[in-house]
């Protein structure tokens, strides 16, 4: 059966298609750096005793920093407060536009689906993603939104760049606080 024809019949039962084959991207030259700063963000968050997510968008040729952002759900009140989410609006609001096509997002933890839509959203150039996420990953666990195609914009997430280290970040916090629940 043609891929055409695969996918007309999984959607005819409401089922979504299989995934693409992902074209393999390699990270660039800026990623690990950013991914650093991320991992800084995240603990930023963690002290918060926010869940330590971290994420900055920058510019994928440069470098340059355009925006950051760390979990602030518990500190704002508000449930849409993802560090993907800041980010990607500081940075929108510096370059005085919505597209973000010549810019990277690295994050901490794979993005949920909310932020993975906001990815395709913003026509991010690229994704770079730490630890992956089990429960509600949405770039490679659970859901490739940002690889869907059938959205207008598409980005093959880079996963895994400092997973031991993000994970490492979100056991602590996560043990810390199931001791504290505990006393």
């Amino acid at each position: 059966m043609s891929r055409r024809l695969l996918w007309l019949a999984h959607a005819r039962r409401g089922a979504p298609p299989a995934p693409p084959s992902p074209t393999q991207q390699q990270p660039g030259p800026f990623d690990d750096a950013m991914m650093a700063r991320a991992l800084s963000l995240a603990a930023q968050a963690a002290s918060l005793g926010e869940v330590p997510v971290g994420a900055v968008v920058y510019h994928s040729s440069t470098g340059g920093v355009l925006g950051e952002g760390f979990n602030r759900r518990e500190t704002d009140h508000d449930p849409a407060a993802h560090a993907e989410l800041l980010a990607i609006r500081q940075a929108c609001l510096r370059i005085g536009d919505w597209r973000l096509n010549d810019y990277s997002l690295a994050v901490t933890l794979e993005p949920c689906v909310m932020c993975a839509g906001l990815i395709v959203n913003a026509r991010i150039g690229r994704l770079v993603f730490g630890a992956t996420d089990p429960k509600a990953g949405a770039a490679a666990s659970l859901y490739r939104i940002t690889e869907d195609a059938r959205l207008n914009h598409r980005v093959t997430p880079i996963p895994g760049l400092m997973a031991p280290r993000s994970t490492a970040l979100l056991r602590a916090f996560f043990s810390s606080l199931r001791t504290r629940g505990k006393a």
